[in-house]
């Protein structure tokens, strides 16, 4: 008996401790944490797996990788410079008159000066014959003036200021001529555009004053087309580029080096089928002394001729040169059918005798005054206006 229930508590104690045992594996405090529970898996979609490039190692059948589409670089912005509304032709040469008078007030002030002695001997004729050829008139027209001063002096006798200024404004403006028609031939001729080709040594500002014209037309209401005919000169057409789209006006241009006469030639078809009034077309600054390349100038308005008739012939000329300008028009009138010269900084020399010299060498008219660095100082040439100014008021 005795033995039976020991074996009863012994299995008792057993249970206990086993119990115990499970009781502290089981309790929150206890060392072992219960395993994670682990997430559901999530699925992707289709279109984020095609978009979930292939993991290292698997690439191959079945495996997705997506390729990015190249990045197109921006087209670069091309912004067109804002159109300017130049001023008209009219009354250009006396809104600049302050510039001329400027650089003309010795001639004028000095003349003046030495007329107004009351004396009038042989060494001041002397003085107002050296001081009208410094300022490049010319032999033959100084002496035409020289000898009419000095006959209406003797007929006056005595001289006022206001008489000796209006005597000497008189002989000026004889020498000069006002009565040349200076009017520039840019009208259309029916359907027509009139052809104005522009000639001249290098340096004397041709290709600014092509640019110049073109404002100045544009600013008299005309459609202007301009010819880059210059292809020797790497820069020509370029700078004839930025005059052109300032004003809207179209340039024709070829490669450098291209034949001239064949840009010539284009730009005046341009002009003709773009309805245009006027072409414009530079030439390259052909030096007097390369006969090869004055022949060249022939080609270019004969070429033009095909399709047009050239009803302009500029030839621009630097006032500051001098009689070198003089014999450097001569040559060209030699080659091409001069119209019209166009004198540049004519605001910056005291040389403005020129004007007299050249249209008597040439018998052709000044019709345009380069009279500042400005895009809208050249005017049509105004003899009046130039003597005035010369003279000071």
């Amino acid at each position: 008996m005795d033995g039976y229930l020991g074996v009863i508590v012994i299995v008792a104690l057993v249970a206990l401790l086993a119990a115990g045992g499970l009781f502290l594996l089981l309790r929150p405090g206890g060392k072992t944490a219960p395993p994670p529970v682990k997430p559901p898996e999530t699925v992707p979609l289709p279109e984020e797996k095609e978009k979930r490039p292939a993991p290292a190692g698997e690439e191959g059948e079945g495996a997705t990788t997506t390729v990015p589409p190249p990045v197109k670089p921006a087209e670069p912005v091309v912004v067109k410079p804002e159109l300017e509304v130049p001023p008209p032709s009219a009354g250009r040469m006396v809104r600049l008159r302050s510039r001329l008078a400027r650089s003309q007030s010795s001639l004028g002030r000095g003349l003046l000066d030495l007329l107004s002695r009351d004396r009038l001997d042989d060494e001041v004729w002397d003085e107002i014959e050296e001081l009208l050829l410094t300022a490049d008139v010319g032999v033959a027209p100084t002496q035409a003036i020289v000898e009419e001063l000095r006959t209406r002096v003797k007929v006056l006798g005595s001289r006022t200021p206001e008489e000796v200024r209006a005597l000497l404004r008189e002989q000026l403006l004889v020498q000069i001529n006002p009565g040349l028609d200076r009017t520039l031939n840019v009208a259309r001729h029916g359907e027509r555009a009139a052809v104005v080709l522009v000639v001249g040594v290098n340096g004397t500002g041709k290709t600014t004053t092509t640019g110049k014209l073109a404002r100045v037309l544009v600013g008299d209401g005309k459609k202007v087309v301009l010819g880059a005919a210059d292809t020797f000169r790497a820069a020509a057409a370029d700078q004839l580029q930025t005059w052109g789209d300032r004003v809207g006006a179209e340039v024709v241009r070829g490669p450098e080096g291209a034949d001239p006469a064949s840009v010539a030639f284009d730009a005046t078809a341009k002009g003709i089928e773009a309805k245009a009034d006027v072409v414009i077309v530079d030439t390259a600054g052909r030096l007097h002394t390369k006969t090869g390349l004055m022949d060249e100038l022939g080609k270019v308005k004969r070429v033009i001729e095909k399709r047009a008739t050239v009803d302009e012939v500029l030839l621009v000329l630097d006032a500051t040169t001098g009689q070198n300008g003089m014999r450097q028009a001569q040559v060209f009138a030699e080659v091409v059918n001069i119209t019209g010269i166009a004198l540049t900084k004519l605001d910056g020399t005291a040389k403005g005798g020129i004007v007299i010299s050249v249209q008597r060498e040439l018998g052709v008219p000044v019709k345009l005054a380069g009279l500042g660095e400005g895009p809208d100082d050249l005017a049509p040439f105004d003899p009046e206006v130039f003597v005035d100014a010369i003279l000071g008021d």
